[in-house]
């Protein structure tokens, strides 16, 4: 146990004015979870979750009385949100479930610390520090983490059954703070309740899913996800596990997104399934659908030259380029990496021609304008984008020439 750390965690000034609060009159309050967990491990701390023996109309009472800003984000189930210092910080009362369904719980609140760690996930979060320093550890998370062991609380079916989302993130745990293979048990459970994954809604499960492929242990981590059976029930298709062990040895930084289109994106017609499975944003299924139509197009395809590896980065976008061209790299193919390298070094001009360039030549608005603007940003790209006026605006004059004789 590495107590400077700790002591760090408690040194943080609005953690120690709310536990002082919260602490008054013989109430208890701990920071416990993920907190707790990464400040042993040496990790960021993204969030600080507090668990109090107040109930939650009580704690929140007492904080607005010292003038915090207190909204009752999940009050029916014990949890508020304390605002203090432009910081948020989620203050939940100590509780029991008392019904579960799969994936939402009835419970009661209570004041017992250790019940309260039991109902928990994995032993590794279900420790708890208290302002004077001390770290409660009522599970065995404190040897687990030291061993990089993602362990289920008690029986691991049961509190897979409790909520199902727990095979997702057992798997995501594993892959962001484990070592070496699963635990047995739980990953034997996983495979045993995996027809529960399909209770759960494809927000949630998009969200452990873009977790786990960019956490440290992503590509064991899949493997063994897809070699449990589980890969149909997340991303519904086969997946490209290969692929995508090649792409995390090229590319370490590359995003969810592209790890995603690498693992599970084998034509443009799979955009459509995983923004089905994962609930894609426009953003992103415009980003896929780029980069699946790069790779099918140039997967056979020779090194383009410089003029057409320009045109490619002014019409698809340079991260499209490099994006595909990680991609084909990960399939043993380097069609793409000269064109993605331009893209690091060449910004792509914009649009060359507008109506009022025509409207100089006598050309009025209408159909044909349009038609004109487009034959002649095709015949500029085909002739590698010149930058000179007169060029361009003879460019302009062939294009205007050109329709003229079409439509006599």
């Amino acid at each position: 146990m590495n107590k400077k750390r700790l002591e760090a965690l408690l040194a943080d000034k609005p953690v120690r004015a709310l536990l002082g609060l919260l602490n008054e009159d013989g109430a208890e309050t701990r920071i416990v979870g993920g907190a707790v967990r990464n400040t042993l491990l040496g990790a960021p701390v993204a969030d600080i979750d507090l668990a109090t023996a107040l109930p939650p109309t009580d704690a929140a009472a007492r904080l607005r009385a010292a003038g915090y800003k207190v909204i009752p984000t999940g009050i029916a189930h014990g949890t508020i949100t304390v605002v203090l210092d432009g910081r948020s910080f989620e203050v939940t009362t100590l509780r029991e479930d008392v019904e579960t369904d799969g994936r939402h719980a009835t419970v009661r609140f209570g004041r017992d610390f250790a019940g309260d760690a039991r109902r928990r996930d994995f032993t590794v979060n279900a420790m708890s520090l208290t302002l004077d320093g001390h770290l409660h550890d009522y599970c065995g998370g404190l040897a687990d983490l030291a061993a990089r062991r993602i362990r289920f609380i008690g029986d691991a079916r049961q509190r897979i059954r409790e909520d199902y989302l727990r095979i997702l993130r057992l798997f995501r745990f594993h892959a962001q703070y484990g070592a070496g293979r699963l635990d047995p048990e739980g990953y034997a459970a996983a495979i045993a309740e995996r027809d529960g994954l399909r209770r759960l809604s494809r927000e949630r499960i998009r969200q452990e899913m873009l977790k786990l492929l960019v956490a440290p242990g992503a590509v064991a981590t899949v493997t063994a996800l897809t070699e449990a059976g589980l890969a149909d029930a997340v991303i519904g298709g086969v997946d490209w596990r290969g692929r995508f062990a090649q792409l995390v040895a090229l590319a370490p930084e590359a995003d969810a997104m592209l790890r995603l289109a690498t693992l599970a994106l084998a034509i443009r017609e799979d955009v459509a399934r995983l923004t089905d499975r994962l609930r894609l944003t426009r953003a992103e299924q415009g980003r896929l659908t780029r980069l699946a139509e790069l790779a099918e197009r140039f997967h056979d395809r020779a090194v383009p030259g410089e003029d057409e590896a320009k045109a490619l980065i002014y019409r698809a976008g340079a991260q499209a380029v490099r994006d595909a061209a990680l991609l084909l790299a990960a399939q043993g193919r380097a069609t793409l990496e000269q064109a993605a390298a331009l893209s690091q070094r060449w910004s792509p001009p914009p649009p060359p021609f507008a109506g009022r360039d025509l409207a100089a030549l006598g050309i009025g608005t209408g159909p044909r304008m349009g038609l004109i603007l487009k034959s002649a940003e095709e015949r500029w790209l085909a002739a590698g984008l010149p930058e000179d006026g007169e060029r361009r605006m003879a460019i302009l004059r062939e294009a205007a020439a050109a329709a003229h004789g079409r439509a006599e």
